[in-house]
């Protein structure tokens, strides 16, 4: 982890927090999910630098040490994506391969989708292919107190949130992530009321681990953090046309709680999903849930570096 080299870049305004270890001619680009941070890819920064490539992972605008937008309540993912391209440009690198997780398979989808010449290879965890927008996810389909749909109101997870510190914050939705199955509210309770107190982190997922998360959120909160991805993935980004033509993974737990958002495991193995991925390999890890990168570091890395020396 002392290796991993830390700097600040100006893109398009902004102060970005970046982190970097390796110097191979080839460029990995780790973009995170929430409740996570560039700290979510420590594991595979590590392991694909020693395998050879140049790794990079950097917090998203407004989260952990990067700057927010001048007005976080506009905040979108196409701003995510012209990041992407502004960073890339500025350390110099021509082309990529990208590893998105959670909502950060989002912005990867989107400038493979937008700006292919500038994609080695794509690889997905958690999240298949989509683009946000109205056609995306069925969000009519989901129970009325899940997650996305109450943090997407404005003022409800600030106020839920509010009643706890950051660090408990982040606790409770790292256990609740962990589980298998959709984190609903019933009508009277809130999103945070659904983790126990007393129930203790996942075994991969160490209090030092909890320290640095809390910390890198204590410095940012959650407004942006909020905004994207809970706030913005029903506009219409203006894709006509979704396809993604460069080589791509997909790496999913089968015990993940995305499998039971509607149509997602159909989508998946039934291999629709390569109606816009056609050059797609999908690996379905048996025990893996959705933070597979932190849960099974070791198979997720064989995984990716294999996929990064074939392509």
């Amino acid at each position: 982890m002392e290796k991993i080299q830390h700097s600040h870049v100006q893109a398009r305004g902004l102060k970005l927090h970046v982190a970097q270890i390796g110097t191979g001619p080839k460029v990995v680009l780790f973009l995170h999910g929430f409740p996570e941070i560039w700290y979510s890819w420590r594991h595979q920064m590590i392991a694909v630098a020693n395998a050879g490539f140049r790794a990079i992972a950097f917090d998203s605008r407004g989260y952990g040490l990067s700057d927010h937008p001048p007005e976080p309540e506009k905040a979108n993912f196409k701003d995510l994506v012209d990041d992407v391209v502004a960073l890339l440009d500025l350390l110099g690198i021509n082309k990529v391969f990208l590893v998105g997780k959670d909502f950060g398979a989002v912005p990867a989808f989107m400038v493979a989708v937008i700006h292919p010449e500038r994609v080695l290879g794509v690889i997905t965890l958690g999240i298949p292919f989509l683009v946000p927008g109205p056609v995306g996810i069925q969000f009519d389909l989901l129970p009325k107190g899940f997650y996305v749909l109450r943090w997407a109101e404005p003022g409800r997870a600030e106020a839920d949130f509010g009643r706890f510190d950051v660090k408990t914050v982040v606790r409770n939705i790292y256990i609740l992530f962990c589980r298998s199955e959709l984190q609903v509210a019933g009508e009277n309770e809130e999103i945070m009321d659904l983790v126990d107190p007393s129930t203790p982190l996942p075994p991969w997922f160490t209090e030092e681990d909890l320290e640095v998360y809390a910390a890198l959120y204590q410095n940012s909160g959650f407004r942006t953090a909020l905004q994207v991805p809970y706030r913005c993935s029903q506009l219409d980004y203006g894709i006509t046309n979704p396809k993604v033509t460069a080589p791509s993974l997909l790496i999913m737990g089968e015990k993940d709680y995305f499998m039971k958002f509607p149509g997602m495991e159909e989508y998946m193995k039934k291999g629709i999903v390569k109606q816009f991925m056609p050059n797609l390999d999908i690996t379905f890890m048996s025990e893996g849930n959705h933070f597979v990168q932190e849960q099974l570091p070791e198979q997720v890395n064989e995984l990716i570096i294999t996929f990064l020396n074939k392509n």
